[in-house]
């Protein structure tokens, strides 16, 4: 669906300050969506909020449907009764600037643990009414995950597909004496989603309130390892007799690299899908929006046709394009949760047929300024090649920040993008850049915060096919200065991007 004109920035909420090493839902969090109002910007575009398993990715949940408590502010926590001070007490060191997950995630595990305790035996009645609303509300995702965690710890971590068969395979008898034996362990993980998605349903209600919607991301594909296919083992391409994926996602080889991408998810079964009408999907869908405001699909051109590599296979050179019912799958979807927020996310190899799914369905697409200047006119990242229905960014999570991406630029680039801009202006090329987004005719603009800011390559979240070293920067407390907000309210104003009343005042 077409969007009014507006603008909006991206930021992962572990990359707020906070003194117990990671982002998270607390007062930062709250002072972010002042910082966006004060700036006239409408959107808040975040990473997707699971709980994130090996390398730290979001990309790579346990749930496609649960939320990362890592994110659960342990002050919120005290507020409720649940903590005490001096479980704040004697914290380590931890960096300002990146989260040290190896450091922060057995603190923010403790402090839950004794949380989960305290409400066990001090929650009040409304709370615990509460407690089982979210349970019962959610149960038909919750009750999978958190036996899935709590069998994930008893297995030391392993694989579900390295469980024992009885586990693996899901035979009721072993899966009830399990549920008994681990009952502990399951209450704990769903008190940690109910206190996730309490303090996030708090936090979206103050934006929504403060006129920011929050922007969230669907990754296409799910973890192996995750709630999901284990739970649902029939709509993935999964070996019958290991479990392991038969068919592999990733992408071909092209011009960024010669074997391709290998991302070792499952791919669907859309054969199995579509006898269900689509009803995880449906599922999926209705989840994320009643906790976001409007939906980013990652890997869009997948819901055409989608590159599957055979079981096996250690890169993605030999794999083959399969087509996918993207057609039947969004309107189904529409048709049992009305006209969707959706933005595509269309890089990649996108051909004519997925641009029809796209337009079919009036879903804006992506424009991204640092790929404009690499080649020649006909470029579509160029703005002057803009349709109005896109949204446009300076860079993405995956890209180096713009003052980053213009330092190792090659010379035709920056010859380019300098006959482009005339010259650079003295605020820095992360400005023009902005300056750029927000003036062009896409309905949407997108900045990420590292560009706000001006920073370099060192606050880049994600080099992609890299597995260590991502997702860990943060901002340090009392850098959105008024100034700051201030400059990117006169540039948002002047593009005719603010919101109706603060144009008009």
């Amino acid at each position: 669906m077409p969007f009014p004109r507006s603008s909006g920035i991206l930021l992962h909420p572990s990359s707020f300050p906070s003194r117990f090493g990671i982002g998270d839902l607390g007062l930062e969090a709250y002072d972010f969506i002042d910082f966006l109002k004060n700036s006239h910007q409408q959107y808040w575009q975040v990473l997707p909020l699971g709980p994130t398993g090996y390398g730290n990715s979001p990309y790579m949940c346990y749930s496609a449907m649960a939320g990362n408590y890592f994110l659960i502010s342990p002050e919120k926590l005290l507020e409720e009764g649940l903590l005490i001070e001096s479980d704040l007490a004697d914290l380590p060191d931890f960096p300002a600037d990146y989260v040290d997950f190896q450091e922060v995630i057995p603190v923010k595990v403790n402090l839950l643990i004794k949380a989960c305790e305290e409400f066990k035996t001090k929650a009040t009645l409304t709370q615990k009414q509460a407690f089982t609303k979210f349970c019962t509300d959610k149960g038909y995702w919750l009750n999978n995950y958190a036996l899935f965690m709590a069998l994930k710890d008893a297995q030391n971590g392993a694989g579900w597909h390295n469980w024992e068969p009885e586990l693996a395979k899901r035979e009721p008898a072993a899966l009830a004496a399990m549920e008994q034996e681990l009952a502990a362990e399951i209450f704990y993980y769903k008190f940690v989603q109910y206190e996730f998605f309490r303090q996030w349903s708090e936090l979206k209600n103050y934006a929504n309130e403060n006129g920011v919607e929050i922007i969230g991301d669907i990754p296409i594909y799910v973890a192996h390892d995750s709630a999901d296919v284990w739970a649902n083992p029939e709509i993935f391409a999964l070996d019958e007799e290991t479990g392991a994926a038969a068919l592999m996602a990733g992408v071909p080889p092209d011009y960024f690299s010669a074997t391709g991408q290998l991302w070792g998810n499952p791919v669907y079964n859309w054969e199995e899908l579509e006898k269900q009408d689509f009803k995880w999907w449906v599922l999926r869908f209705e989840a994320m929006l009643d906790y976001l405001d409007i939906i980013r699909i990652d890997h869009f051109r997948g819901f055409e046709a989608y590159w599957a590599v055979p079981q096996g296979e250690t890169t993605a050179m030999n794999g083959e394009w399969v087509k996918a019912p993207g057609v039947a799958l969004f309107e189904t979807i529409r048709k049992q949760l009305g006209k969707l927020p959706v933005l595509a996310e269309d890089l990649g190899i996108i051909t004519p047929e997925v641009e029809a799914l796209r337009d079919q369905f009036e879903f804006p697409g992506m424009k991204i300024l640092q790929f404009a200047f690499g080649s020649d006119p006909g470029n579509p990242f160029l703005p002057f090649n803009y349709n109005r229905n896109a949204v446009v960014y300076t860079g993405t999570h995956d890209n180096d920040t713009t003052v980053g991406w213009f330092n190792v630029a090659n010379d035709y680039e920056k010859q380019n993008l300098l006959l482009y801009l005339g010259c650079i202006s003295p605020d820095g090329v992360n400005w023009d850049l902005i300056r750029l987004a927000l003036s062009s005719i896409a309905n949407q603009a997108i900045i990420p915060l590292q560009d706000v800011l001006g920073l370099g390559t060192d606050a880049r979240m994600n080099f992609p096919s890299t597995a260590e070293g991502n997702w860990q920067w943060r901002y340090q407390a009392g850098v959105l200065t008024q100034e700051l907000s201030d400059r990117l309210k006169t540039l948002t104003l002047r593009c005719g991007r603010a919101p109706i009343e603060s144009s008009v005042s």
